[in-house]
């Protein structure tokens, strides 16, 4: 089979954001949530906030945001103070859902000598960014590339994974389900996936 090797364009909106991020200063007054409120956690997605709690460490009494993550429902803790240098962000509004689309329907590429493995790391930083700009990329990458070609079983698992936290998030967004924002991004990309996958079943055997 030819290997595939290939590099997407950058996105302005997912570059824009990741520097944004990296511009924090540690000075900047934090990012304050409500209990109730659903945010998004860099590489585990959407969450919501269950409580608020105080607790003691080395002597030293702290705040934390207890956060459920809704995919897992594990609960991750993060200190009131720190939620910028972690990322935990708002859930997108109205505007960026529509920048995200526009976004998705850019599927112009340039070929370029990079390996699956380049790309995976590449990848999985976009993932833990927790820009829903950056998962979209590797969504949208690896849709394109499905359509050159049978991928791989890493491929297809970051593919499901790219899905899966964005698809969340958008339907949250758009106060609509997961299905219905799937069907838009089928309407897209075309819903090929399930026969890819017996291809590549095949193709393994």
């Amino acid at each position: 089979m030819r290997s595939s090797k290939v590099a997407v364009r950058t996105n302005p909106f997912s570059r824009s954001l990741s520097q944004s991020r990296a511009a924090i200063r540690k000075d900047e007054k934090p990012l304050v949530f409500e209990v109730g409120q659903k945010v998004v956690y860099p590489g585990h997605g959407v969450g919501q906030i269950q409580t608020i709690e105080v607790k003691e460490i080395a002597g030293s009494h702290i705040s934390f945001y207890m956060i459920r993550i809704l995919e897992s429902d594990v609960t991750v803790m993060v200190p009131l103070n720190k939620v910028n240098n972690v990322g935990v962000r708002p859930v997108v509004g109205a505007s960026q859902v529509q920048e995200v689309y526009t976004m998705l329907r850019d599927k112009k590429v340039i070929v370029e000598q990079t390996t699956w493995n380049r790309r995976y790391r590449e990848y999985m930083e976009k993932i833990k960014t927790g820009s829903i700009f950056e998962i979209g990329e590797v969504l949208r990458d690896l849709c394109v590339l499905r359509a050159e070609k049978v991928l791989s079983f890493g491929e297809r698992k970051m593919l499901e994974l790219a899905k899966g936290l964005l698809v969340k998030e958008l339907a949250i967004a758009e106060c609509t389900d997961e299905p219905t924002v799937e069907a838009q991004v089928q309407d897209i990309y075309g819903p090929g996936l399930e026969a890819n996958q017996q291809s590549a079943s095949r193709s393994e055997e």
